[in-house]
């Protein structure tokens, strides 16, 4: 029998906020302190799920250890003789321990010392053994309050205002250990560290606490991590993840009226081949219905044939519920399983129904043993549910760039789901005031997600850019007081989910991002109209701004206008030109790489002034499209001669956004913050050459704005 880690879950994702961590607590008493020649006498343990301790879930056993326990071991923990006499052998017990455990991330405190032990035992066992990865809360407090001499369970309880109970016993040390772990957390966040790599790469950092500890016979901390690592880029069907709905529906749609008799809708589906068919109601302004053939057959079960004479107005479900056709197909399949649905209508941007999606459609495809990740964020109701999704977004992408899956299209996936988790962080908070006696929101408002998870090219260095339009009020008046409460609440919860605060204060919390549809649209005129620099920083942000909760339509009160005056003012465009034009060269001589801490800056030098030249010429020629890429591609009508410059920057943008992408996924298993910055000696010679083709691409955006200076 060996006690391994073989198979690590996925609980124990690298990019796992602690906060959500699920893991089991341990604690084992022993004969003594030296490792190597020691026995257990009893083993206690308790489960966290998603960052909370399971109550009832308890694992308490005593150990027979074969050889007399001291009595100043005794005196510590109170086991005699007499108790472990009728326990069951070591053997036995780790059996009944792996059973209850199963896998995953082992906390404890001074957990390196129960390593050790466990380790010789499976020695004495003759078992073979893998150390499984874990997590020394004793490290953590030092990691919080270094200088401080909190050794001691005790100590660090008072310390941080904890009651604990059972003192030297297993279970109630593991128990102990595991509030204490709970309440670091918020600690550890204080000193930027969020996630399990995070904890792992700081605690790696006491290197003379961790030395001291293995010269006494502890277990090496250190190496525990780096024998546990998460495997390589782990694939997934990204079917899901690389095709829009538009893609797969069943297009023209089928209508039928509502006051056709049963008999002509099933001789329709009959002859097409089809599974349902649209309702067209009598009434103009009614929604559609649907009638499936599931329908069909319970109905026919209840009534037999007169049911074919009978109306199909009478058995059909209204209203129909679909999907926009631009949806990744992943988003559809969340839909349908959350509400147990076979069928979705399609619809496009106007609203219109324009094709029908079944089941089968996606079964053909495979994709019901898709990774719904967007139930997740459907169904969460706390922060820490939440907090579940983003390592989730990170190993969608490593499976996704595994399968060479577009850059444009990941980004786009991750930017869906920073939108899904700013509408439930709206949510969440909207419960909240309304638990603490704030009242409902005084009158409609939308939350805004701004700059690149409006335009859909955010990746896993996200921060929070977002805004509140509500209909009226006056600034400093009741409503943007609730408005201000909600935008902190927010801004709160998406930190600590991992999404963290705008540097900039970009954040709906900040009053200059929190107006109603008067406020908004005076404050883009004066951008507009007095064009300093900061005010083309703050429009272009807004200008990629999208609506994710509340009444989206006010959105449209604000931004077409905006747009359409900023394409008629002649200085406004040449500031964003001069803005675009302003690149950072990123190749110095002899064709190198200009590094800063050994690092490229790729937004700055690269993606930067790709998007803010795509934003300037859809403004300019009067687009809508949001996204780079679309924004190119709709403006090169209009560019003649440099439409081959256009198409560079496009494929530019996709090497970028890869390049990054890559580098954030390295850095997230590593336990670094993922950032922009790439290291180009992590980079294959094919991929370092791409990237020096992508930097050339963008000298090339002054003569595609018409100037070198900037002028348009």
């Amino acid at each position: 029998m060996a006690w391994n880690n073989n198979n690590r879950p996925a609980e124990a994702d690298s990019a796992r906020p602690l906060m959500s961590m699920s893991a089991v607590v341990m604690d084992t008493e022993t004969t003594g302190l030296d490792t190597a020649k020691d026995r257990i006498v009893q083993i206690g343990a308790v489960k966290l799920v998603h960052g909370k301790l399971i109550e009832g879930e308890l694992f308490d056993s005593l150990v027979n250890p074969g050889i007399p326990i001291p009595p100043a071991s005794t005196e510590i923990h109170g086991i005699t003789d007499q108790d472990v006499a009728g326990a069951p052998v070591l053997e036995n017990c780790f059996r009944d321990y792996q059973s209850w455990a199963g896998l995953g991330l082992l906390v404890g405190y001074s957990i390196g010392f129960d390593i050790a032990v466990i380790k010789a035992e499976h020695a004495r066992l003759g078992s073979s053994w893998t150390p499984p990865r874990s997590l020394d809360v004793r490290h953590l407090v030092q990691l919080v309050a270094p200088g401080h001499l909190y050794n001691s369970l005790e100590s660090v309880a008072a310390w941080l205002g904890l009651d604990i109970e059972n003192r030297h016993t297993g279970l109630g040390d593991a128990i102990a250990t595991a509030h204490i772990f709970q309440a670091l957390i918020p600690h550890l966040a204080g000193k930027s560290i969020f996630t399990l790599a995070e904890a792992e790469r700081a605690v790696a950092g006491l290197s003379t606490r961790i030395s001291g500890e293995v010269s006494a016979g502890w277990h090496d901390m250190a190496a525990g991590r780096a024998a546990n690592a998460d495997p390589i880029l782990a694939r997934i069907d990204s079917f899901p993840y690389r095709h829009r709905v538009g893609d797969l529906m069943q297009s023209p749609p089928v209508f039928v009226a509502a006051t056709s008799r049963i008999s002509n809708a099933l001789d329709t589906m009959i002859d097409k081949g089809i599974s349902s068919v649209f309702v067209k109601s009598a009434k103009p302004d009614a929604p559609p219905g649907i009638l499936t053939e599931r329908d069909l057959l319970r109905a026919l079960k209840n009534q037999g044939v007169k049911l074919l004479t009978q109306k199909v107005g009478t058995h059909c479900v209204t209203p129909l519920i679909s999907v926009e056709k631009s949806e990744f197909v992943y988003k559809a399949i969340s839909l349908m399983a959350s509400r147990g649905f076979r069928h979705l209508g399609v619809h496009d941007e106007s609203g219109d129904i324009v094709g029908a999606l079944s089941a089968r459609d996606l079964l053909r495809q495979r994709s019901q043993d898709a990774y719904v990740l967007g139930q997740e964020i459907a169904h969460a109701t706390t922060p820490a549910q939440l907090a579940r999704i983003w390592p989730e977004l990170a190993s969608v992408a490593r499976g996704l760039v595994a399968e060479d899956v577009d850059g444009r299209e990941v980004a786009a996936i991750i930017s869906r789901e920073l939108r899904g988790l700013t509408r439930k962080a709206c949510i969440i908070a909207e419960r909240e005031m309304a638990e603490v006696g704030k009242g409902a929101p005084p009158v409609p408002y939308a939350m805004l997600v701004l700059g690149s998870g409006g335009r859909g090219e955010s990746l896993l260095a996200m921060d929070q850019d977002n805004a509140i339009v509500f209909e009226t009020g006056a600034p400093g008046g009741p409503a943007d007081d609730w408005f201000a409460e909600l935008g902190k609440r927010v801004s709160y919860i998406l930190d600590s989910v991992g999404v963290p605060y705008c540097n900039g204060g970009i954040m709906a919390s900040n009053a200059d991002w929190r107006m109603d549809v008067d406020g908004w649209r005076e404050r883009v005129a004066s951008w507009i109209s007095r064009s300093k620099p900061e005010d083309i920083m703050h429009s272009d942000i807004f200008f990629d701004c999208s609506a994710v909760h509340g009444q989206l339509s006010l959105l449209d009160q604000v931004r077409p206008s905006a747009l359409d005056a900023a394409g008629k003012s002649v200085n406004f465009l040449k500031l964003m030109a001069m803005n675009a034009s302003e690149i950072r060269p990123m190749i110095g001589w002899f064709g190198r790489f200009k590094l800063k801490d050994g690092r490229l800056d790729l937004k700055r030098g690269g993606l930067m002034p790709i998007f803010s030249t795509a934003r300037l010429l859809a403004v300019k020629y009067g687009s809508s499209a949001r996204s780079t890429p679309k924004r190119l591609e709709a403006i090169r009508a209009h560019l003649e001669a440099t439409a081959h410059v256009a198409d560079n920057l496009m494929e530019a943008h996709r090497l970028f956004l890869e390049a990054i992408l890559n580098q954030q996924l390295r850095d997230v298993e590593a336990g670094i913050r993922p950032s922009n910055n790439v290291d180009p000696a992590t980079l294959s010679a094919l991929d370092r050459q791409d990237l020096k083709w992508a930097l050339e691409q963008v000298s090339a955006i002054p003569d595609l704005l018409g100037n070198p200076r900037g002028a348009v």
